[in-house]
């Protein structure tokens, strides 16, 4: 199927938010084609030259494009909970404009093949942009190390054994030394892994309470720790994902001000919701790391206002309903996130703990710049990718209208302000909501 090019489109009274350059006002964008032509709060102010097709944006805020850094999209191989076009659509519906992809499909993402194949099928589907993570280890064995050098010229962003925590410290120095010789970054998810086995929820009163065996918070600190001692043996960039602890918090603090080449990310739920979430055995409210303590949600709150947490990505795990309709112990942990990510973020912004363009710094221009992608930021030379949203907006979260396959979310019934009103990818439009 050809896409018809994209001609000359300007966005004029709009609210421009730019994080990169820190611009907040009044203004207009141009686009022509797939580029950002100009830009700024003076353009247009004479009126819109003829030719040019007019969208008024009517106050909305005008942003870049959204950089999710953690999606699971189980295409291939678990097409029935979600596709690349499916994750495409809820992509775009949230203002998400590039999602980077974790590698636990079937097969892996371990080789240049599915690398190809990936990036293939996105460019297929004409939605949100999809860059692929490769495995740090072959079949996220955690044993034998994938061809780290070939893969990321190949054109994989970094690289992670996704929801598995890499937990041999041997495997894991020797994947960073590699990593340092390639100017690659390594993803790890930080959890100790036989801490965390056989665990269902955090661990502590609530779980005993529920008769549920717990995790404890201790097993994100503890290979944390070990992470960042190994960087500083191989001065390797290391990102930590989705923390969710005090103490994590507190060791990437210390990593930081020590200089290590260390930087993370969080998830909505772990800022916005607590381990009551699962009080009922609420099997969407069953994630990974899990929902932790008031005092852990507060502290994630507080990293994120002070700069400790670099980034908030969507940690978007698609389950079917079979794998979610089980009991508690036995069930999938995982929620869909694309949908729900600005809205939830922006609680940041409504209850005063960052200003909207924070908000949108930690969701487009930081982790796109983390990545080294040409994404988000509003400027002249830069990919058309954006997004149109008013952060005032009240809906109530029904994710049976979601355009994800899966409907997974532990936000259920949430009321939340902010909706996409349109996005843009390369110029085109992809998505267009009700105003």
């Amino acid at each position: 199927m050809s896409v018809r090019a994209p001609g000359r489109v300007a966005y004029i009274n709009a609210r421009l938010l730019d994080p990169a350059s820190g611009l907040d006002g009044t203004g207009a964008v141009l686009t022509d084609g797939e580029k950002i032509a100009d830009v700024g709060p003076a353009l247009f102010a004479d009126g819109v030259p003829s030719g040019i097709e007019l969208v008024d944006c009517h106050g909305a805020a005008l942003a870049p494009g959204l950089v999710d850094m953690r999606v699971q999209l189980r295409e291939p191989g678990a097409e029935h909970k979600e596709t690349l076009r499916s994750a495409g659509e809820a992509a775009v519906a949230g203002g998400v404009t590039s999602m980077v992809c974790l590698p636990n499909t079937h097969p892996v993402i371990d080789d240049v093949a599915t690398v190809e194949f990936v990036a293939r099928r996105a460019r297929q589907c004409g939605l949100a942009k999809v860059y692929p993570y490769a495995a740090v280890t072959k079949q996220l064995a955690g044993e034998e190390l994938a061809e780290i050098g070939m893969l990321a010229e190949a054109g994989a962003l970094a690289f992670t054994d996704g929801t598995k925590a890499i937990k041999s410290a041997q495997v894991m120095r020797r994947a960073l030394a590699y990593a340092a010789t390639f100017g690659v970054l390594i993803v790890q998810h930080p959890e100790e892994p036989s801490l965390a086995e056989g665990g269902a929820m955090n661990e502590g009163e609530l779980a005993s309470r529920l008769g549920l065996a717990g995790i404890p918070a201790a097993a994100e600190a503890i290979m944390l720790e070990r992470d960042i001692r190994l960087v500083g043996l191989t001065g390797a960039r290391y990102h930590a994902a989705h923390l969710s602890t005090a103490e994590g918090v507190a060791v990437i603090r210390q990593a930081k001000e020590r200089g290590l080449p260390v930087t993370c990310d969080t998830a909505p739920p772990y800022f916005a919701l607590n381990e009551l979430a699962v009080s009922e055995y609420r099997t969407f409210a069953k994630l990974s790391p899990p929902l932790r303590s008031e005092a852990d949600r507060q502290a994630i709150v507080a990293a994120i206002k002070d700069g400790v947490i670099d980034v908030i990505a969507s940690d978007h795990a698609p389950q079917d309903q079979d794998s979610k309709r089980l009991p508690f112990a036995q069930a999938e942990a995982g929620g869909v996130g694309l949908e729900t990510l600005l809205a939830v973020a922006l609680e940041l912004y409504h209850n005063g703990h960052l200003s909207l363009l924070q908000v949108i710094e930690k969701l487009s221009w930081g982790p796109a710049r983390l990545l080294g992608l040409s994404a988000g930021r509003l400027q002249i030379g830069a990919a058309a990718d954006l997004f149109l949203f008013d952060p005032d907006h009240a809906w109530r979260v029904d994710p049976e209208r979601f355009r994800s396959k899966s409907k997974n979310s532990p936000f259920d019934g949430r009321p939340l302000q902010g909706k996409v009103l349109r996005t843009v990818v390369d110029g085109r439009t992809v998505f267009s909501g009700e105003v």
